[in-house]
C-alpha cells in the first residue's frame, strides 16, 4: 500500500485563486469537492490555499498528504445507493498565521487571487475589540480578513479590479451581512480610512451563504476497507452525504465568475438567502423534531427505520408534506422537490442516525422549527396541524422521564429550568393541567401558547390519549 501525497500520484498545478479559512471536514467535502468538481466540468483551474484560522489546527496532516485526500459520497441518489470514492487534488498548500504572518499577508500580494471562503464555526465570526491592526495575527477571523484586506488596497493603490469576493460558510443566519458589518467595525477601530472604506465597499463583495450536507466525518470504523480499496494509506479520508446544497445571495456576475451551477453542482445564486433558509429549517429540521419523540415512543430508535416503518412513516410524509410545506411560500413543485430529497437523507443506508441525538434541547427546537409552521398553518387553514400538535405532545409525554414498554430509559436533556417545569406538571397526574402548564411556559416561547385557539384542548386530548392507548395507536387516529 502508497503512502498518498505527489510523488505517489500525479498532482495538477491550478492558478491560486482561493483563500479557504478552515481545514476541517465540512469545507474538505464541500467546498474543496465543489471545486474539483469545477476544474473537471468546466474549467475552473482554480487551487485552493487553506489558511489554519485558530492556533491550534490540523493543516500539518494535510501538509503530510501535499493536500491530497479522498471524499467517500454516501446516501441515496434518485433511489439508487451511492458509495464513490473520489480524489480531491485542488489544494495548493496550506499556511499557518500565528506561525508565519509574514507569507500569510504575501496571499493579498497575489493579483490572481479571486475568493475568500470560510467555515470558521458559529463563533468565528465575532467582532473582538482586543484585536490589533498590528497584532500577527489578528486572534478574530473577521480581524485576520480586514488585515489582509487592507495590505491588498495597499498592495494595489486602491486598483478596483482587485477586489475579492467573499462567501461565508458559517452556520449563521445572513453570515454575510453580519461579517461585512464586522468588517467596517475594524475599518473604523483601526481608523484604516475612508479611501479603503469605499474600496471595500465597491470592489470587494460578502455574501450571505447557505450551506447545507451532512460530514459525519473520518471513518474510523471503515478505514482499513477503504484504504485497501484505494491502495493508498489516506489518513484524512472524509465521509459525507450524497445530497448537497449552497444557496449564495448574490448577483448573476458572481454566478458567472464561480460556475459551479454550470458544473452540475446544487448551487444557487438568488436574490435573498431567506426563504431557502426558512425551506430547510421548515422541511428538514421541522420533521425531524416531531418525528423524534413519535418514533422513540412508539419503539424506534433510527430515523431511516420511522421512515420506513408502515405507520411512522405516513406520519413523516403527513407532517412534512401536508402541513408544514403548507406554510412556505416557495413554488410548490420545487418544495416537493426538496421534500423528496430530504426523505432520500432521512433513508440514508449507510448511516443509522439515532432519534434520541436529536432530541436534545427539544423544546428550543420545536420554538424555532416547528412553532411558526403551526401559526402560519391555523392562519392559512383555520384548523391546527394535527401531525405538529402530536409532535408536541410526544415531546411533553419523553419529557415525564421514566422507562419506555420495552424496558428502554427516557432520559430527557434541556435547560435545567424546563426539566423542573415538566417533572413538576407531570406530579400533578392532570393532562389538561400539564398542557396548559407547558403552553404557559414563557421561559420557554417568550408568549403563552393557550392564546393559540384550540391548542389547550387538542395537547391535552392527546397527552391523555397517550397515556391510555400508547404512542402509536394514537398516530393512526391521525392519518
Amino acid at each position: 500500500m502508497k503512502e498518498l501525497n505527489k510523488e505517489t500520484v500525479v498532482k495538477p498545478v491550478f492558478p491560486e485563486r482561493i483563500i479557504q479559512f478552515g481545514e476541517g471536514n465540512f469545507l474538505r467535502a464541500f467546498v474543496d469537492w465543489m471545486v474539483q468538481v469545477m476544474n473537471a466540468k468546466v474549467q475552473f483551474n482554480s487551487s485552493v490555499v487553506v489558511v489554519q484560522p485558530i492556533v491550534k489546527g490540523m493543516i500539518d496532516l494535510l501538509d503530510k498528504q501535499d493536500g491530497l485526500y479522498h471524499v467517500n459520497l454516501q446516501g441515496l441518489d434518485k433511489g439508487e445507493k451511492v458509495n464513490s470514492l473520489t480524489r480531491v487534488d485542488v489544494i495548493s498548500r496550506t499556511l499557518n498565521p500565528y506561525t508565519d504572518f509574514e507569507h500569510y499577508l504575501v496571499l493579498a500580494e497575489q493579483p490572481e487571487m479571486r475568493f475568500i471562503i470560510s467555515n470558521t464555526t458559529e463563533a468565528g465570526i465575532v467582532f473582538d475589540a482586543s484585536c490589533k491592526l498590528e497584532d500577527k495575527p489578528a486572534s478574530s477571523y473577521p480581524g485576520k480578513l480586514t488585515q489582509l484586506l487592507y495590505h491588498r488596497f495597499l498592495t494595489f493603490e486602491g486598483d478596483q479590479s482587485k477586489g475579492l469576493i467573499i462567501f461565508p460558510c458559517e452556520l449563521i443566519f445572513l453570515n454575510g451581512h453580519k461579517l461585512k458589518q464586522i468588517i467596517y467595525q475594524y475599518i473604523d477601530l483601526w481608523e484604516l480610512g475612508e479611501a479603503f472604506r469605499q474600496w471595500f465597499t465597491e470592489a470587494c463583495g460578502v455574501y450571505a451563504t447557505l450551506v447545507d450536507r451532512i460530514v459525519p466525518g473520518f471513518p474510523r470504523k471503515e478505514i482499513e476497507a477503504i484504504q485497501e480499496k484505494l491502495q493508498f494509506r489516506d489518513n484524512l479520508v472524509v465521509q459525507a452525504e450524497v445530497f448537497h446544497l449552497w444557496v449564495i445571495e448574490a448577483p448573476a456576475s458572481v454566478a458567472q465568475e464561480f460556475p459551479a451551477d454550470k458544473a452540475g453542482l446544487n448551487v444557487l445564486f438568488v436574490p435573498s438567502e431567506k426563504p431557502y433558509h426558512e425551506r430547510k429549517v421548515t422541511l428538514l429540521n421541522g420533521p425531524h423534531t416531531v418525528l423524534s419523540p413519535v418514533s422513540f415512543l412508539s419503539g424506534v430508535d433510527v430515523v431511516r427505520d420511522a421512515c420506513q416503518h408502515p405507520v411512522l412513516g405516513q406520519y413523516i410524509r403527513k407532517v412534512m408534506f401536508d402541513e408544514l410545506m403548507e406554510t412556505l411560500d416557495l413554488p410548490k413543485e420545487e418544495l416537493i422537490r426538496f421534500g423528496n430529497d430530504v426523505l432520500e437523507r432521512f433513508n440514508n443506508p449507510f448511516v443509522d442516525h439515532a432519534v434520541v441525538s436529536i432530541m436534545l434541547n427539544s423544546f428550543p427546537k420545536y420554538q424555532t422549527r416547528d412553532l411558526p409552521g403551526l401559526k402560519i398553518y391555523l392562519e392559512r387553514k383555520g384548523k391546527l396541524p394535527e401531525g405538529l400538535v402530536l409532535g408536541l405532545a410526544a415531546i411533553i409525554t419523553y419529557y415525564k422521564g421514566g422507562t419506555r414498554v420495552d424496558g428502554v430509559k427516557i432520559e430527557p436533556n434541556d435547560a435545567p429550568e424546563i426539566l423542573r417545569l415538566l417533572r413538576g406538571l407531570w406530579v400533578t397526574g392532570d393532562f389538561r393541567q400539564i398542557a396548559t402548564g407547558v403552553l404557559g411556559a414563557t421561559l420557554i416561547w417568550g408568549e403563552d401558547l393557550n392564546a393559540i385557539p384550540g391548542l389547550t384542548e387538542q395537547l391535552t386530548s392527546y397527552l391523555k390519549a397517550i397515556d391510555e392507548k400508547g404512542m402509536l395507536e394514537v398516530v393512526k387516529t391521525i392519518l
